[in-house]
């Protein structure tokens, strides 16, 4: 199995598992405050359902997407423009069935769309273009983490599975991302991370001569690179390098933005 194919495949996995967990819910839990600030647990899901049908035309009409993506960039440049509305006013317009189908039909055009991609491939998106896996990475990751939040919003607790690995090894790999897009330089010093699994066993990255090293659970690890949970208020342990990099992790694309508060005092 390819890098892509099996990362394609985990992404479906993990889907699936999310509209579990949301396609239960009732009216009133659509309406949920979630940790985002301003979003519902709809909003997470139109969220979805928006850049789900955006890959999968950056997939398979390059072009298409460059004209869509302009839109995106000039109404975010628009003070007149509420960017959420923009990209989530139609979803907020549906019922919740006509949610689901909304969702449901964006990740089938991706599914069709990344069984195209082959490891060489390389996928244009907002910002630089990205290399087929790690655009399929990225989807998996915030299929996960917007389902950290609704997960929370509703006082579900997702059991953690191995799929985690892409997003931890993305987490990792992003950490001089986490000081460029904040206009800093990473400190001096490697820092390596090593992660208890799910199904056990553990998961390293970095080397061993690292001047520090981050250790704990993936899923903290996870939760703290997607800025879903302040370092704080998890099991991890590092030094005064490896704190320094995740007090302001970011493993997703777009601007600087600022993990929550920590939860306990």
């Amino acid at each position: 199995m390819s890098g892509v194919e099996d990362v394609r495949r985990d992404l479906e996995v993990e889907q699936s598992a999310l509209d579990a967990l949301v396609a239960p819910l009732a009216r009133v839990d659509w309406d949920r405050a979630t940790p985002s600030p301003g979003w519902t647990v709809s909003d997470q899901i139109g969220h979805l359902t928006y850049f789900d049908g955006t890959a999968a035309l950056a997939i398979t009409d390059p072009p298409a997407f460059a004209d869509s993506a302009d839109g995106l960039y000039t109404a975010a440049l628009d003070a007149s423009v509420d960017l959420d509305e923009y990209t989530l006013g139609p979803f907020r317009s549906l019922d919740v069935p006509g949610r689901l189908d909304a969702w449901r039909a964006n990740r089938r055009r991706l599914g069709v769309a990344a069984a195209t991609l082959t490891d060489a491939r390389r996928v244009d998106w907002y910002g630089p273009s990205m290399g087929a896996r790690s655009f399929l990475t990225a989807r998996l990751m915030e299929a996960w983490a917007h389902g950290a939040d609704i997960a929370d919003a509703v006082g579900a607790v997702p059991e953690p599975s191995d799929r985690l690995r892409h997003i931890a090894q993305l987490g990792f790999i992003t950490r001089g991302w986490s000081y460029t897009v904040r206009g800093e330089t990473p400190p001096d010093g490697d820092v390596r991370v090593v992660l208890a699994a799910p199904s056990g066993g553990h998961w390293t990255f970095g080397p061993e001569t690292a001047a520090d090293t981050v250790t704990g659970p993936a899923e903290d690890f996870c939760l703290v690179v997607t800025q879903r949970r302040h370092l704080d208020d998890t099991a991890l342990a590092t030094g005064e390098l490896g704190r320094h990099w995740l007090l302001r992790a970011q493993a997703f694309a777009g601007g600087p933005t600022d993990p929550p508060e920590p939860r306990r005092t």
